[in-house]
């Protein structure tokens, strides 16, 4: 069984979705030490952006036409689906910059779909966890409420084009610390931590609830 953990923060040991991911797998490897975890970490080591239009190109390049460069792309892209629908489970730590999700992220995802066959599911069941952190407050009723242009989509690639069985995981306000204009909000920011602490926590033990249930049924 192969637990794939991708990473996207630019913050290093400050990361709080890697913080969060890192609860997620602390709390599967409790219960499930034997199992394998793979990583990738798109904030520490990006994907290049070009690869996406060179193995776009190259899907309307017969293979016997194809440069090395577009065989080399198209070899690299199906290799990044193949590591994702190939995951027994899934966590994502994808923090919310600039109001979107990062370059990184983005590229990724480009790269898995150009990777795949057209319209397939590549999470089809998979459980996965979408750990999604914001520096701000996006919710109903706050100065930036619309502006969060993230989640929706995370939800629509992850969960409804690859097919996952997704939990998601939310934490707002992580700058409240950090931020003096947000001194104010440091105590609300404070319990949001630890309910999304709880909700990593719970579900890295309903992952391996989960896998122990599918080895007892195989």
């Amino acid at each position: 069984m192969t637990l794939l953990r991708i990473d996207a923060s630019i913050q290093g040991p400050r990361s709080a979705s890697s913080a969060l991911a890192d609860l997620v797998v602390d709390e599967f490897t409790a219960h499930r030490s034997g199992e394998q975890i793979r990583t990738r970490h798109l904030g520490v080591d990006p994907l290049p952006s070009e690869l996406w239009a060179t193995a776009v190109g190259a899907g309307f390049t017969p293979e016997a036409d194809r440069t090395p460069e577009q065989a080399d792309a198209v070899a690299r892209v199906r290799e990044l689906a193949d590591e994702l629908a190939s995951a027994d489970a899934v966590v994502l730590a994808l923090p919310l910059y600039n109001w979107g999700v990062s370059q990184h992220v983005k590229t990724w995802i480009d790269l898995v779909i150009a990777g795949a066959p057209q319209g397939a599911q590549l999470l089809d069941g998979t459980p996965t966890v979408l750990i999604v952190t914001r520096g701000g407050a996006y919710g109903p009723g706050t100065p930036k409420e619309g502006w969060d242009h993230s989640i929706d989509y995370l939800r629509r690639i992850v969960g409804e084009v690859w097919g996952a069985d997704l939990t998601v995981i939310e934490r707002e306000l992580t700058l409240a610390r950090v931020n003096p204009a947000m001194a104010g909000l440091v105590e609300l920011a404070d319990t949001m931590k630890e309910s999304a602490e709880q909700a990593a926590r719970e579900a890295g033990r309903t992952l391996a609830d989960r896998v122990q249930r599918e080895a007892d049924a195989a």
